[in-house]
């Protein structure tokens, strides 16, 4: 009986020991996405050398960040289990949304559901860290994807097309320019 009490007792510290550092981990892959989303969607219009899209990233992270601390300290929730205050709305969910809706208004949903998913992730780990609740992350997702779509446009790599069409032995030439 004593055996099977200690056996259960070293089971339990185990399973304890591997479940909180599961959650370290995942609170950890989330705390790396809060730079990573924001550094990828930057450089890559810096790569592309295009810059009005590294404008419109920046306006959009300007704009996230001024709603989301001015309704932080505005509103100055409690964050569950006594981990501080300033909790409505999530801002590292705000800012990881606001770079996702970037990369998926600029190149579209081909990286947008990537980017979407991980800023998803980084919601959760957050509500998984016992930071925010179920109302701070929709809000944070909500403010950084408005903030990104004000300024943010397609990125459009043909400006120019030719096109030719004929008929009945007729004969068009067309020209087209995307501003």
């Amino acid at each position: 009986m004593r055996k099977t009490c200690l056996f259960l007792a070293f089971v339990f510290v185990l399973l304890t020991q591997t479940a909180r550092t599961q959650n370290q981990a995942v609170e950890t892959s989330g705390d790396i996405l809060l730079y990573a989303m924001p550094a990828v969607a930057l450089g890559s219009t810096l790569i592309i050398g295009y810059r009005k899209g590294t404008w419109q990233f920046a306006k959009g992270f300007v704009v996230n960040q001024a709603v989301t601390i001015g309704l932080k300290y505005a509103i100055n929730k409690p964050r569950p289990y006594d981990n501080g205050d300033k909790a409505f709305p999530s801002g590292h969910t705000s800012t990881t949304f606001q770079s996702a809706a970037f990369i998926q208004r600029r190149y579209g949903w081909k990286f947008g559901i990537p980017a979407y998913t991980l800023a998803a992730f980084k919601g959760w780990s957050r509500i998984n860290a016992h930071k925010h609740d179920g109302w701070d992350v929709p809000a944070g997702a909500i403010i950084g994807v408005g903030s990104s779509y004000i300024f943010t446009k397609p990125y459009q790599r043909a400006h120019m097309e030719l096109t030719f069409n004929s008929w009945d032995g007729n004969y068009v030439i067309g020209f087209n320019y995307k501003f």
